[in-house]
């Protein structure tokens, strides 16, 4: 069964692909924010396919939402995975950016229906965004994690090796399902300050997708999202000055980066609870 629906099928050049889930995989919505940021450069687009929601939601953990327009009529809004085909006016690729919300059931089929869209629309190379919350400093730029089908285009870039053992989300499962297609794919993590995990993060929306526009050879505009980030950068800061705990805290985050020795964070669980809370408040 066919789970992929098409709306239209665009013309587009040489298209490269950007795929961001919420969920599991987007500490501080940095992933689909980065997603996000992309398809609103656009003039309002409307996805050119979906995956039909049935076969993959759990409707009792992703419900359905009801709409009201403006003219009184409700309408039902099911989670669902949507494809929009972005033409850019720069460069010799355009633009396929896939983002929705992770599924619950039948990865292995889900990411197969993606597979089979991206090679119906003749995408030559995937970029998989996501994040995750880890002990680093938010004074020291993004530091991001690579892995790939092919470890070349991971030393080509310049990232970080990932030597992580566990657990998986839908972007592994997805990196899987590519290999199986033969379309090459680069997953591309975030690091994201723990105590700055509760809201969104445009300074690791920016670093993403700056990474992402050079590994895809797409150019991307993003200084809307640059001065986005200077002020939460700038904000984070002014916050950080009021509070010396939190300023000895960095410093050591920082030290920690220098010295490629971690902190035990059983020593610092009270600490990070009082930092956290502080910026809650803030």
């Amino acid at each position: 069964m066919d789970f992929v629906r098409r709306l239209s099928r665009p013309e587009l050049r040489s298209p490269r692909a950007l795929i961001a889930w919420e969920g599991w995989n987007d500490a501080a919505s940095a992933a689909s924010g980065a997603a996000a940021f992309l398809v609103g450069q656009h003039d309002d687009p409307d996805p050119f396919a979906f995956i039909e929601p049935e076969e993959f939601y759990d409707f009792s953990v992703h419900r359905p939402q009801v709409e009201v327009s403006h003219g009184g009529t409700r309408r039902l809004a099911w989670p669902a995975t949507r494809a929009y085909a972005l033409e850019r006016e720069l460069g010799d690729h355009d633009l396929v950016v896939i983002t929705g919300d992770e599924p619950n059931l039948k990865w292995k089929t889900y990411t197969r229906s993606v597979g089979a869209l991206l090679m119906d629309s003749d995408v030559e190379l995937v970029v998989t965004l996501g994040a995750f919350i880890g002990q680093v400093a938010h004074t020291r730029p993004v530091p991001l994690v690579g892995v790939a089908t092919d470890p070349h285009l991971i030393e080509r870039h310049g990232l970080m090796t990932s030597r992580y053992e566990g657990p998986t989300g839908i972007v592994g499962v997805m990196l899987e399902a590519c290999r199986e297609t033969g379309i090459p794919a680069l997953s591309l993590w975030a690091a994201i300050p723990h105590y700055l995990a509760a809201n969104p993060n445009p300074m690791a929306m920016l670093a993403l997708i700056d990474k992402a526009s050079e590994v895809m050879e797409v150019p991307v505009d993003t200084s809307e999202l640059a001065a986005v980030a200077a002020d939460f950068e700038r904000r984070v800061n002014e916050a950080m000055t009021e509070n010396k705990d939190f300023i000895g805290y960095v410093r050591r985050l920082e030290q920690q980066v220098a010295s490629d020795l971690p902190i035990d964070p059983n020593g610092s669980d009270h600490l990070i609870t009082e930092i956290e809370d502080f910026l809650k408040g803030r």
